[in-house]
């Protein structure tokens, strides 16, 4: 008989196992083609100024604070890697389709590339992006926003020091303050 906790413990194993089952392929696949450690694309997909976009784009998303940014986490090589190995034809052409319409709208509105931008300008162009207040851009900002966020915390940089890294096996403390550490475990 199906409860409702066994019940959203099957929901939540299956959704993990197809989140997790693509991005361990990935990170295999990478892991064992490049001698030091990072996403490395089995080919390049981008130009050098598309390769610049996406960083810009990137580091707009996970900023540098007082914890690495997108940049130093490795985050655009993850999405060329994504982007190359990973997507279907399709997928791909949207999503280069997407960063040619954000370059666009920049050289239009500023007379000036995106990553020539300032930080303020970059990003009045990103939010109208994700308002899809920019013609042509579809949900390429929403899914450019969700890259940058699963290989930011796919990172070292991401799990080890924007959260505080428990290795497993640990003490669990189910009531440990939130304020305490202003930050996320990961394990």
């Amino acid at each position: 008989m199906w409860d409702r906790r066994n019940l959203l413990g099957a929901a939540a194993a299956l959704l993990g196992t197809e989140l997790a089952m693509p991005l361990a392929k990935a990170l295999a696949a990478e892991a064992a083609a490049a001698p030091t450690p990072g996403f490395a694309a089995s080919h390049t997909i981008f130009t050098a100024d598309q390769r610049s976009l996406v960083a810009a784009i990137s580091e707009r998303i996970i900023p540098t604070t007082d914890t690495p940014g997108a940049i130093a986490a490795g985050v655009p090589q993850y999405i060329e890697m994504m982007v190359a190995d990973w997507y279907e034809t399709t997928d791909r052409d949207d999503f280069l389709s997407g960063l040619g319409v954000v370059e666009g709208y920049a050289r239009v509105h500023f007379e000036t590339g995106f990553t020539q931008l300032a930080p303020e300008e970059q990003d009045q162009v990103l939010t109208l992006a994700m308002r899809g207040q920019i013609g042509g851009v579809g949900g390429f900002f929403g899914h450019c926003r969700q890259l940058v966020i699963l290989g930011y915390y796919s990172s070292e940089i991401g799990c080890k020091q924007e959260r505080v890294y428990v290795p497993v096996p640990g003490h669990y403390d189910g009531q440990y303050p939130y304020a305490q550490v202003g930050r996320v475990f990961s394990a």
